[in-house]
């Protein structure tokens, strides 16, 4: 008997590649703004080959370049520091510290959307009432009440904006829970005598997670402008770290006359920002089910 399940499989790729193809012609604006979330996040993976200079090391001879200038492509800032270096590695706090965040908050709210859509009764009314003080106060207020706590530091910023975004998330994992409880297949589950933890694991779960990661793709974004206000704010990454939103505090005072200092990181947060909510917005078009369906 003749295998032909390499032909097969064959014969799927040029219907493949013309499916790309016609994704990227209909979607511009998700292709480039997902080309550019790409050149940052290697642009921090590789940010010790990429800068040209160190980005703690001062050059007081060029004190407060303008762009262009020699061996200073964008300029340096008021301690004489390489701020196109210094924003190559602001790109690593920014987005490490959305993408840990962004997964804290999707972890915490899995957990406590997915107990108080199962438990019901008196739990369910705990949890909610939990959810809703999450929610009472803006995120930004909840992390700089949460760093107050912590203290300073990457990772105290990491867990203070996952924290905060624990709410939003167990919200919207919750009403996927019980929109997923009413469904026929559940309840013939139950009623064929499957295990209550193998219905959660395998018909529950599944149909939560999707809807979490295409929400926790929006999130990002939201966790990096949070983290880059808490270090204007001087409350969150400590310095000489080079945060995009302490560069931005600590350029401020020469703005008048030297607008490069607070320009380039503030660019760089800008365009990052405009690019993760462009591809959150695609990803949430054409990958969640609810708009699928509405479509």
């Amino acid at each position: 008997m003749v295998d032909l399940s390499a032909d097969i499989e064959l014969s799927k790729q040029p219907a493949r590649v013309s499916a790309i193809l016609a994704f990227a012609r209909s979607n511009i604006f998700f292709v480039i703004a997902a080309t550019v979330v790409a050149i940052f996040v290697l642009s921090a993976v590789f940010a010790p080959l990429v800068a040209p200079h160190p980005p703690l090391d001062q050059d007081m001879a060029a004190f407060m370049s303008p762009p262009l200038t020699e061996n200073h492509l964008l300029g340096t800032d008021s301690f004489g520091r390489d701020l196109l270096s210094r924003t190559i590695y602001g790109a690593r706090y920014a987005l490490a510290i959305g993408f840990g965040a962004v997964l804290i908050g999707a972890m915490g709210g899995l957990i406590v959307g997915m107990a108080a859509g199962l438990s019901g009764g008196v739990t369910e009314w705990a949890l909610m009432r939990f959810i809703d003080a999450l929610l009472a106060l803006p995120s930004l207020i909840m992390a700089i009440a949460f760093i107050s706590i912590l203290g300073q530091g990457v990772d105290k910023v990491i867990l203070a904006v996952g924290v905060a975004l624990i709410g939003p998330f167990s919200r919207t994992v919750r009403a996927d829970v019980l929109q997923i409880k009413a469904q026929a297949f559940v309840e013939a589950a139950g009623l064929m005598g499957v295990k209550r933890l193998a219905i959660i694991w395998r018909h529950i779960l599944p149909n939560v997670i999707f809807p979490l990661a295409v929400q926790a793709t929006i999130r990002v974004s939201y966790a990096v402008l949070v983290s880059s206000g808490l270090s204007f704010l001087g409350i969150g990454v400590a310095p000489p770290t080079p945060d995009w939103g302490l560069m931005i505090a600590e350029g401020r005072s020469f703005v008048s006359f030297a607008p490069w200092i607070a320009g380039v990181p503030g660019t760089a947060l800008a365009i990052l920002l405009i690019a993760l909510s462009i591809v959150g917005d695609g990803v949430r078009e054409h990958f969640d089910p609810k708009l699928r369906k509405q479509g």
